[in-house]
């Protein structure tokens, strides 16, 4: 195969049925191979250590808004209330308003660092990762760090599950995972060959919620994975996945870390809140405190919850000061009355 048609091949992103298109539409198709041809010759020279560079698709800059509830769906109705109150509507994405509000930040805390050495220590030799906790202690936004920081991010792929799926569905999203598409073979042992071929290269495969995994599909992981010369990671998240994996030991007994995102401790709940909003900076630690002790409990997505509503409740007021007062009712929103 020419440098020419290599680096066409990577413009199209590795899909092959799209490169053959191509090359019969350049050349009227004679003398253009049959798929399966291509396929072969690609997969020989790959396997020979013929580098592929696949174009990603450019990023598209969303402009900011002035407006710093744009993004949690809300919008100022013109005239205020008693006492200057702002009123608020609701829009039509409203049930889809993310919980980070603006300038909300990734804080760097003891977990998300560990997270961070973890992902790339898997990363580097092609190991199996558990990582764990209850839910909302931040596990999804540690890991999502941790793989931006990685050197090839354009080899990360994320692995798809619904509840309970079997062994075919497990097979078939992996298979869309590593790009294997159509050319998966239709038997299962040989789809089972054509996997193992692809983990035979360097990615990090990231399966979330993976305690919906039932035993038969942890056991194919396991299957698959039992290939030494496999050389793609796989991260294993979830809150109660480590306790779906321990119910299978062949393939726990091959998780090179468990990792355990804790929930933030009561000496690092201030500092990590101010850090992560700069609603937090001018709040006195004594009402930080109390806010942790009845609602937040050390729980990152509570306290984003409650940076959401603490936006949304000083909104359009130029001198608000954030007293226990308005502490309360942004509890309530969350608890009902104290």
């Amino acid at each position: 195969m020419s440098d020419e048609v290599w680096a066409l091949l990577g413009e199209v992103g590795g899909n092959v049925a799209e490169l053959r298109r191509r090359l019969v539409a350049a050349g009227g198709g004679a003398g253009v191979p049959s798929a399966s041809t291509l396929h072969r010759v690609i997969r020989r020279d790959r396997r020979a250590g013929r580098a592929l560079l696949v174009e990603r698709e450019p990023e598209v800059a969303v402009p900011r808004r002035s407006d710093p509830l744009c993004e949690l769906g809300l919008n100022v109705v013109a005239g205020q209330g008693v006492g200057g109150q702002v009123f608020l509507r609701e829009q039509k994405h409203l049930a889809q308003v993310p919980l980070l509000v603006p300038g909300a930040q990734v804080v760097h805390t003891s977990a998300v660092r560990s997270v961070l050495g973890t992902v790339a220590h898997a990363a580097a030799v092609g190991a199996v990762v558990c990582l764990y906790g209850d839910a909302g202690q931040g596990k999804t936004v540690a890991l999502q760090y941790a793989l931006s920081q990685l050197p090839h991010p354009a080899r990360v792929r994320r692995v798809h599950v619904g509840v309970l799926p079997t062994v075919p569905e497990l097979r078939r999203v992996l298979a869309d995972a590593l790009e294997l598409g159509r050319r998966l073979p239709r038997g299962a042992g040989e789809a089972d060959v054509a996997l193992v071929d692809a983990l035979r290269q360097p990615r990090v495969l990231v399966l979330d919620e993976a305690q919906r995994l039932p035993g038969p599909a942890l056991e194919f992981l396991r299957g698959l994975w039992d290939h030494t010369d496999a050389d793609t990671a796989l991260v294993l998240a979830g809150a109660g996945n480590e306790r779906a994996l321990s119910r299978v030991p062949a393939l726990a007994s091959r998780v090179l870390t468990w990792e355990l995102v804790p929930r933030l401790s009561s000496g690092e709940v201030a500092a990590a809140v101010a850090a992560f909003h700069p609603l937090w900076e001018d709040v006195a630690a004594d009402d930080v405190a109390w806010l942790d002790e009845h609602v937040g409990h050390g729980n990152f997505r509570t306290w984003a919850k409650l940076t959401s509503h603490l936006t949304a409740e000083i909104y359009g007021k130029s001198r608000a000061v954030v007293d226990r007062r308005i502490l309360e009712r942004v509890c309530s929103r969350l608890m009902g009355p104290l």
